[in-house]
């Protein structure tokens, strides 16, 4: 203790001498330096500045070497230390553990040289942390007693822990909760703090949350929750809780207010894209939905919900204020794809031209292989939430192995969607579209080419059912979902023919970081012949969303000149294992096959079966799929390696 005592006092000696001689320079009054300004400090750690008139600079100090530090820290009274906590054993929790690493300035300087001085004041201020989080706990009669020992020439300073019994509740008061009637069993139980309960403070402040959170779902908006009371009976080593609630009246739904200078929606939208009616019972979990669901549209950049007192004493009206985003969007892509060849792709789109949130987007498409141009008009939460209605005006040129085509189309649609933010179970659609569309294929039969145009008139509907647990990277659950499309072609005759599809794809995860992927797909076309039908609307194989390994639309019969003619039915499957390697990385081996088939129903023949490995980065936005993959039993033609990037998994 004396030698502490004595390297306190030396280091009062050196501030001392350190101050001195600033002072005596102020006494004397002579060749004073002017006063720094406030705002620059001196900076002790800072290079020194070269000598002014003299023109030679400062050198630079080489590093100290690991044997020159050591003498530095004996000079100075410093060495590196360890630190350990005896006495807790396994009494203490996790989250103990984690708020005393979190905070125990031991902890934070460790591997760091101290003196004596600076190690006794750290073992008693992590001492003082200690006692605070055991009695945080319910250990009231805690005592931690630091002290330094030296172990192999090193420092090691010892918390010696004694918890002592664990004070327990005798008595959990909620005042004023049976004014909430027939739903105050439910704020009881939403507390959960009991008698005999451990007096911790986490799980009472945990109830005391919770308890906020059951008053909002039970109907009532204005609850106060008062800060609960602990008195300590030290003799007993017990104690009571007592904690105030004023439930209030529960209400109902009123009306939506929008702010009066509001310029994205109005009450009458919002109440659209709300998941709660006027009338209904008051649920607070219903406006954070809402708030979210206004964020998302893209036109809000801040989304303020706020529950204010109705026209009437059982009614709770719904204040929103909403402040806009940025309305339009420029965006591009460049991109290349075996079959697809190189693509350029620029939007711009106005999010909100056609309030509300009616949008009209401007696309084109250059590429080798593909021309477009469209305008398209979709209006978001379309009489109700998450309902999108569309309408577009394209024309195209597109250039495939199988085809070539010029093609206009008017379509439009009303579909309930899913997303990222809000998955949906059932999502469906309901469409219609008229095309004109100048194709040139050949003769199967000759191999001479032809030229036809087709006029066509289509109701496309579908409807998808969506079990699994995330829409871009699932692990486990099923997806079923069916495609329906009644249409009416002419060309030379009028002719009416249905296409329809099936899609099902299950995951099942059998440890962390290994999912078992498959899927299934069958299609047919009936009512028509494959020739008559349009090559732009037959059933097509192969490629990154198809079969894997072979090129884009590229499976099945071919031509004299070896290019693929479609066909009026298709069966397809893949099984993929999705394993997390390393980190954010995981490894994606597949095997894949299908086929296309000129008869209305598929007899699974001649199936095309393709092999390979993925890699897969699990982004926070989703995972990004590279697939490369080669055909197992090719065709003519068909080369060896084909390689798939896309954002989410395969299916």
């Amino acid at each position: 203790m004396d030698g502490r005592r004595a390297l306190i006092a030396g280091a009062g000696l050196i501030a001392s001498i350190v101050s001195a001689p600033a002072g005596a320079q102020q006494a004397a009054g002579t060749a004073r330096a002017p006063a720094l300004p406030a705002e620059q400090p001196i900076d002790p750690a800072a290079p020194l500045a070269d000598m002014p008139d003299i023109g030679v600079a400062w050198p630079e100090l080489p590093p100290q070497t690991p044997a020159a530090q050591q003498a530095t820290a004996a000079q100075t009274g410093e060495t590196r230390y360890a630190w350990r906590i005896d006495g807790l054993d396994d009494m203490a929790s996790p989250l103990l553990r984690e708020r005393f690493a979190a905070l125990s300035v031991l902890d934070q300087n460790d591997g760091e040289a101290a003196n004596a001085a600076q190690l006794d004041r750290r073992a008693r201020e992590d001492s003082t942390l200690l006692v605070t989080l055991l009695r945080a706990q319910g250990y009231y009669d805690a005592e931690v007693e630091p002290r330094i020992d030296t172990v192999d020439g090193r420092p090691l300073v010892i918390l010696t822990a004694t918890p002592g019994p664990i004070y327990r509740l005798k008595e959990v008061t909620i005042d004023g909760v049976a004014a909430a009637g027939d739903k105050a069993t439910a704020l009881r139980d939403a507390f959960g703090v009991k008698p005999d309960d451990p007096v911790d403070a986490d799980r009472i402040t945990t109830g005391e949350a919770k308890l906020r959170v059951e008053a909002g779902e039970q109907g009532f908006p204005f609850a106060k929750v008062g800060e609960p009371e602990v008195t300590i009976d030290r003799e007993a080593r017990t104690a009571t809780l007592d904690i105030s609630v004023d439930p209030g009246t529960a209400r109902v739904f009123g009306q939506i207010r929008a702010n009066p200078n509001n310029r994205v929606f109005d009450a009458e939208h919002v109440q659209e894209i709300a998941r709660f009616e006027p009338g209904r019972p008051y649920y607070a979990p219903a406006l954070d939905d809402l708030r979210r669901a206004l964020v998302q549209t893209g036109l809000v950049s801040v989304a303020e919900v706020t529950p204010v007192p109705g026209t009437t004493p059982d009614t709770v009206d719904i204040d929103v204020r909403l402040e806009p985003a940025p309305p339009r969007t420029i965006a591009g892509e460049i991109g290349y794809g075996t079959g697809e060849g190189a693509r350029v792709e620029a939007s711009w789109t106005h999010r909100n031209l056609f309030p509300p949130e009616g949008a009209l987007t401007l696309r084109s498409v250059l590429g080798t292989r593909e021309q477009l141009g469209a305008v398209t008009f979709r209006r978001n939460n379309f009489k109700g939430r998450d309902r999108v209605l569309t309408a577009q005006i394209s024309a195209a040129h597109t250039n495939r192995e199988a085809y070539e085509a010029n093609t206009f189309s008017l379509s439009g649609s009303l579909e309930r969607q899913t997303n990222i933010f809000f998955q949906k179970t059932w999502t469906w659609s309901l469409g219609a579209e008229l095309v004109a569309s100048d194709e040139r294929d050949v003769i199967v039969s000759t191999g001479e080419p032809r030229r036809r145009t087709f006029f066509i008139a289509a109701a496309p509907t579908s409807l998808v059912y969506d079990d699994s647990d995330d829409l871009l990277n699932p692990t486990r659950g099923f997806r079923l979902g069916g495609r329906f499309s009644p249409e009416v072609s002419l060309q030379g005759s009028a002719f009416g023919y249905a296409r329809t599809q099936v899609d099902a794809s299950a995951y099942k995860s059998f440890s962390d970081g290994v999912v078992l992927a498959g899927r299934i797909r069958l299609g047919t076309i009936v009512g028509a012949p494959r020739d008559a039908i349009a090559p732009s609307r037959r059933f097509y194989a192969g490629g990154g969303a198809s079969v894997r390994g072979y090129g884009y639309q590229l499976i099945g019969p071919r031509d004299p000149n070896n290019d693929p003619i479609g066909g009026r039915s298709l069966a397809e499957f893949a099984i993929e294992g999705r394993i997390k390697a390393f980190g954010d990385f995981g490894i994606v081996p597949f095997f894949d096959g299908g086929n296309i088939y000129t008869s209305a129903l598929p007899d699974f023949s001649g199936l095309r079966y393709g092999a390979g490995v993925g890699v897969r980065y699990y982004s926070n936005f989703g995972p990004i799929r590279v697939d490369v993959g080669t055909p197992l039993n090719p065709q003519p033609g068909d080369s060896r390696v084909a390689v798939y990037v896309s954002l989410g998994q395969a299916f």
